[in-house]
């Protein structure tokens, strides 16, 4: 998969996670990376505040930067 912009993976992802939950298939198709949780660890060691919850079949995690539940 290409990169489909000169923004690394992780600037991508912090924008897709704005926009409210992201799945690891989504940050896949979206961001084209496999390595959802790694990428998020780089975030939080920016500082940045990602939330976390199990999907509802417990099968992986969602993240987002939004407040709220």
């Amino acid at each position: 998969m290409q990169c489909k912009s000169k923004q690394s993976q992780s600037q991508r992802l912090f924008q897709l996670l704005k926009r409210g939950w992201v799945s690891p298939l989504q940050a896949l198709r979206e961001v084209g990376t496999m390595k959802l949780a790694t990428r998020v660890s780089e975030l939080r060691a920016m500082n940045v505040k990602v939330r976390d919850k199990w999907s509802e079949d417990r099968s992986h995690k969602l993240y987002t930067i939004r407040g709220g539940r």
